[in-house]
């Protein structure tokens, strides 16, 4: 039997590579998206050509109920899942601090925190053997942001990724017992298109020369680590934050 992973955010960027490399690798994939069902249809599809069973599921990460309702359609739809990718996330439009409007900071902490925070407690609550479950992983999506600070851009982004590296670190101590194994993945500048949903169009071609390889990264590139530390190669790797980031 395939285990199940369910991938929040997974309609798009490093969320459907994500979905999709783990069909291709044995998984059966629950795909959470927020806004846009034809891109979540497409990323189940290309799951279910991979062999996978696949669903797609609607909801808003910065919304509780929202986030408990998805987590009990997966277990009706497609069962208890074994692994959870904590990849929903927002950086809200790009400026300077003093002149970021309030709902867009609490817009991004309310779904990056705290929506990550309480979908690591629902996935919790199936994985955990506490609760009936068969032990697992959480691999949970952090940023370079985190070191970098995003001046000028969303340091409130780089504060909420702040977060989830505390998050992964606690969680690991308080869940390694259980056989439940906690990280993270820290990327860099990736090649999604988050950066034009904040607005910096061009950033990737503008910051490039500031990484060491030269380049952007791909969203298969940062999928490859997060489908390593689900994976029985890292079973001994918990309260780790893989960098992804071409040196930077």
């Amino acid at each position: 039997m395939r285990p199940l992973v369910l991938v929040t955010g997974g309609s798009r960027g490093i969320g459907a590579a994500t979905a999709v490399m783990a069909a291709q690798r044995g998984y059966d994939v629950a795909v959470h998206y927020r806004g846009d069902r034809a891109a979540a249809d497409d990323v189940v599809a290309r799951c279910r050509a991979a062999g996978a069973r696949a669903e797609a599921f609607q909801g808003d990460v910065a919304v509780e109920a929202d986030i408990v309702r998805v987590f009990a359609e997966v277990d009706g739809r497609m069962g208890r899942i074994a692994h959870l990718v904590n990849n929903a996330g927002i950086t809200g439009k790009a400026s300077r601090l003093d002149a970021a409007p309030t709902d867009e900071i609490r817009r991004t902490i309310d779904l990056n925190v705290t929506g990550a925070i309480l979908a690591a407690r629902e996935a919790i609550r199936r994985i955990s053997p506490r609760h009936g479950g068969p032990g697992g992983t959480i691999v949970n999506l952090s940023s370079a942001a985190v070191w970098l600070g995003a001046p000028g851009d969303f340091v409130w982004y780089a504060a909420s990724k702040g977060a989830i590296d505390s998050l992964t670190v606690g969680l690991a101590k308080e869940l390694g017992a259980e056989g439940i194994r906690v990280n993270a993945v820290a990327p860099g500048l990736i090649e999604t298109d988050i950066h034009e949903t904040a607005g910096l169009g061009g950033r990737i071609e503008r910051l490039a020369p500031m990484v060491p390889l030269q380049r952007g990264g791909t969203a298969d590139e940062v999928a490859e680590i997060i489908l390593f530390l689900m994976s029985d190669a890292a079973r001994y790797v918990t309260g780790a934050v893989y960098k992804v980031t071409g040196g930077r």
